[in-house]
């Protein structure tokens, strides 16, 4: 696969080799748990499906050639590959991460990770400054995520890219809201790119997994080693839909970006909506920094009615007919979430309401549906 192939045909190439035994063009489910030896220890480099299998072999080759990597290793889920990062850190060490972050990673990081002694600092990003004030000695790492989920935060990864390197940190950017599409944080400086596949890359709701693409040998095999020893591996099935989904993933963002503008521009100037979170409005804070770093803005809204009252929160959130009321985000269809009794219900209320994420907050997974009826059905939800 040659390296300046064009975003399109990595997609829809890389990774995919025709089969050796029969031709075919799309890769096949190796639905198998292990693999015949022909003497021990003497294989053709796969032992046992927890460490590798053919189909997910395929599908990390696609994804790192997506993101510009060199290594890509996928698991069964985002919060697989977000915890396998965070297990390669030793209690007393220290992180530093956004103040507004999806309510899994911020329950991963506080509930499961600070009983064992691990500290992180959730900090305001949109100013990379910020980040100075909080290393010592016992900082090893920043975890940034970008647009941030809910309040579209942009967050400057060059910016903090010096910072990491000027003090020997590791970068890690959750790349979920942009997708490789849009962004690729490996150009800019970071060591290692997550992505919630289950949204964008997979891109049709029917699958869960999550990725890490780095360039380092010495990160991929920490994060390999984790992978097998620790068993969160995705499936075949789950690894050949995703090569799938991937297929299309240009197409899907060039209308996820062209239905998100315009239901933004629509709700700006609506009389029920207070305030429109959307990084391509030229008065989004970091608006310039989105424009240098994301190719475009996406399908990602989130939006405060001006009415706060809880019930019409929850009568508007469920009067939608083309949006469904569910979570996640990314798919072809489009959805509407609820973040405070949600995506982000396990942080605690005022820690989520500085970060701006308030009771009266919707956030709109933008589909690919037609944008009149996208439109209409805001509308006949809002009224």
């Amino acid at each position: 696969m040659k390296k300046d192939m064009k975003f399109g045909t990595k997609a829809i190439h890389a990774g995919a080799h025709p089969d050796p035994t029969t031709g075919a063009i799309m890769t096949p489910i190796f639905q198998t748990s292990t693999y015949v030896q022909e003497a021990p220890g003497v294989n053709k480099g796969f032992g046992y499906a927890r460490g590798k299998n053919p189909t997910r072999e395929a599908l990390q080759e696609n994804i790192a050639a997506l993101e510009n990597g060199k290594h890509c290793v996928c698991f069964s889920s985002g919060m697989g590959a977000t915890d396998a990062v965070i297990r390669t850190l030793r209690p007393g060490d220290e992180v530093i991460t956004g103040d507004d972050l999806y309510g899994g990673s911020y329950r991963l990081f506080t509930k499961i990770y600070e009983p064992y002694g691990i500290k992180f600092h959730f900090v305001n990003l949109t100013d990379a400054s910020n980040i100075e004030q909080y290393i010592n000695e016992n900082t090893k790492m920043i975890w940034a995520e970008t647009p941030t989920n809910p309040t579209m935060q942009i967050i400057d990864i060059e910016a903090c890219s010096k910072i990491a390197k000027t003090h020997n940190l590791t970068l890690v950017v959750d790349n979920t809201f942009a997708s490789p599409y849009l962004q690729n944080p490996l150009n800019l400086g970071a060591d290692i790119v997550m992505h919630s596949v289950t949204k964008y890359l997979g891109g049709h709701s029917d699958v869960v997994m999550g990725a890490l693409i780095t360039n380092s040998d010495e990160w991929h095999e920490k994060l390999y080693f984790v992978l097998n020893s620790c068993g969160a591996n995705p499936g075949p099935m789950d690894s050949f839909l995703v090569m799938r989904g991937i297929k299309t993933l240009h197409l899907r963002m060039e209308r996820h970006c062209f239905n998100g503008r315009k239901v933004a521009e629509y709700l700006k100037n609506h009389p029920k909506i207070e305030k429109v979170y959307w990084p391509g409005f030229p008065e989004h804070p970091n608006h310039e920094i989105a424009k240098k770093q994301m190719r475009d803005f996406g399908g990602m809204i989130s939006i405060v009615l001006k009415d706060a009252s809880i019930e019409n929160t929850f009568k508007v959130a469920s009067s939608f007919h083309v949006f469904s009321l569910a979570e996640s985000l990314g798919g072809v269809e489009s959805l509407i979430n609820h973040p405070a009794t949600m995506t982000h219900a396990s942080i605690p209320k005022a820690e989520r309401e500085k970060a701006g994420v308030v009771d009266n907050l919707l956030r709109l997974s933008v589909g690919v549906e037609d944008i009149e009826d996208i439109l209409a059905d805001i509308e006949q939800a809002l009224a």
